[in-house]
């Protein structure tokens, strides 16, 4: 392994293999990057591949930020079997002829599930329940009733089918469940089904293409600088010098003129990452501020 030189606040982008954790990877990056400060963006299961944001140092403050945005992902999707974890790691529950359905019924249940959606999330799920995760509650024999959370689901579009699996795209918020996606077009199709293959591509503006594999990042542990995350992430607003004064200070600025949803990555005229800034109403409000008191 090359030497990684002095850590640098800023995100790596990993392509998380299959049977990995979203810890594993992260206790990987901590001895790659010689820092027990590193977290992600969004938890991947262990049968899933692809895009995992990580964060180093600094740039750990964005990460429950950036898990906010929006995600793409690939699928695969096998009708006629229904599992107990609504994917292919969980025992097989059912198993129903899944030969009679036609693409026409497939569609018709695809667009019920796009939209505005109130999904129960899969019951071996990494949310609290009184407390304890809820999967872990489910694997040691517990009942578990989750309740039905808003989501957001703007693309459920089928790719191609083989019989009875089926290649899907999803885009959808965060919080979905691709998973209870899965599971839900089985019901609506009267057959059942589960998630056999998870594959995510994008994270906010962020996509798997530029993504390293663990390999890679043993030979060369690349991050992506501080103010090229934000400026990728977020829309950006570049303050005057005496605005750059005032963040670092935690004191007031003026809103913009037009302030667009969501946070918006502040920047000074020299292009250095200066905070993280909420603009409501008139007001601005500093979630993450990057920029040293004495700037």
């Amino acid at each position: 392994m090359t030497d990684a030189g002095p850590v640098r606040d800023g995100l790596v982008l990993v392509d998380k293999p299959a049977g990995w954790t979203s810890h594993d990877v992260v206790a990987r990056c901590r001895r790659l990057a010689g820092t027990r400060r590193v977290g992600h963006a969004g938890t991947l299961d262990p049968m899933a591949t692809g895009l995992l944001v990580v964060g180093v140092e600094r740039a750990t403050r964005l990460l429950g930020h950036l898990a906010l945005h929006d995600k793409d992902y690939l699928a695969t999707i096998r009708l006629g079997v229904t599992t107990v974890t609504d994917d292919a790691d969980g025992d097989v529950v059912d198993t129903v002829d899944a030969s009679g359905v036609t693409d026409s019924a497939i569609a018709t249940a695809m667009s019920s599930l796009t939209g505005e959606l109130m999904q129960v999330p899969s019951t071996v799920s990494a949310i609290k329940v009184d407390g304890k995760r809820a999967y872990a509650r489910a694997r040691s024999g517990e009942s578990v009733e989750l309740a039905a959370r808003p989501v957001h689901v703007s693309r459920f579009e089928l790719l191609r089918r083989t019989n009875d699996a089926l290649d899907v795209a999803v885009t959808c918020s965060t919080g979905t469940y691709v998973r209870a996606l899965a599971r839900d077009l089985g019901a609506a199709l009267g057959v059942g089904a589960h998630l056999t293959a998870l594959r995510r591509t994008r994270v906010g503006g962020f996509d798997v293409s530029g993504a390293r594999t663990l390999d890679q990042l043993a030979e060369s542990f690349d991050v992506i600088a501080l103010d090229v995350a934000l400026r990728t992430a977020f829309p950006v607003r570049v303050l005057t010098d005496g605005e750059v004064y005032r963040v670092a200070r935690g004191q007031r600025i003026e809103a913009a003129a037009e302030s667009p949803a969501g946070p918006v990555a502040a920047m000074a005229p020299d292009g250095s990452a200066v905070a993280l800034l909420d603009e409501r109403d008139g007001a601005v409000r500093s979630l993450v501020v990057f920029a040293p008191a004495g700037t």
